[in-house]
C-alpha cells in the first residue's frame, strides 16, 4: 500500500466523522434518524474503490465498534452493534466492496454509475430494515415501509457524492474506482 493510498483511506474517514457530527433528524416512526454518514460511504466506494473503499469503511466501523464516538449523534461503542441501527452499519461494511464490484469493468459512465449507486442505496436500506425487523419485533413489510422514508433523501444525498466524485476525479485526487 502506498502513501497515497493511506492519505487518502486517512481523509475518508475524517469525512465520513465529519458527516457524523451533522445532528441526525429524528423520524418518530422507526428508531431509526436520517444521518449523512451514508453520504461518506458512497463517496468513499466512489473515490476508493472497493479495495480501499473498504478499509476506509471498515476503519471507520472499527473507530465506533471501539467507543470512539463517530457515528450521528455522538454515539459508538459495541452496543450500537446491536441496536436497531446496527443494519445500516453492517451494509456500510460491504457497500464499498459491492459498488466497487459493479464498477470495476465500466467505462464509468454517469447512467452506470447512477445505477450503481441506487443498487447501493437499495442495500443498505434493504439490509437496515432487515435488521430493524429483528431488533424491534417490527413486521418485515412495516419495517420495509417505513424504510422508504430514507430513500428521496439517500438518493439525493447519492447525487451528492456523485457530483464531488466527479469533480475530485476532473481534478485527478483521487485513484480511479477499482482498475
Amino acid at each position: 500500500m502506498k502513501t497515497r493510498d493511506i492519505t487518502q483511506i486517512a481523509v475518508m474517514v475524517a469525512v465520513i466523522i465529519v458527516l457524523g457530527y451533522i445532528p441526525p433528524i429524528p423520524i418518530g416512526l422507526i428508531p431509526v434518524p436520517l444521518v449523512l454518514q451514508n453520504m461518506g460511504i458512497i463517496l468513499a466506494s466512489l473515490l476508493l474503490g472497493r479495495k480501499n473503499g473498504s478499509y476506509a469503511v471498515g476503519l471507520f466501523v472499527a473507530l465506533a465498534f471501539v467507543g470512539f464516538p463517530v457515528l450521528s449523534g455522538g454515539h459508538g461503542g459495541a452496543a450500537v452493534f446491536v441496536g436497531p441501527t446496527a443494519g445500516y452499519i453492517y451494509a456500510w461494511l460491504v457497500t464499498p466492496f459491492l459498488l466497487g464490484t459493479l464498477l470495476r469493468n465500466h467505462q464509468h459512465l454517469a447512467w452506470e454509475i447512477s445505477a450503481t449507486i441506487v443498487i447501493g442505496v437499495l442495500f443498505i436500506n434493504l439490509s437496515g430494515a432487515l435488521w430493524l425487523s429483528v431488533t424491534t419485533h417490527l413486521a418485515l413489510s412495516k419495517a420495509l415501509l417505513a424504510g422508504l422514508i430514507f430513500l428521496p433523501g439517500d438518493l439525493l444525498k447519492s447525487g451528492v457524492a456523485i457530483a464531488l466524485h466527479r469533480r475530485l476525479r476532473l481534478l485527478d485526487q483521487f485513484t480511479a474506482v477499482e482498475k
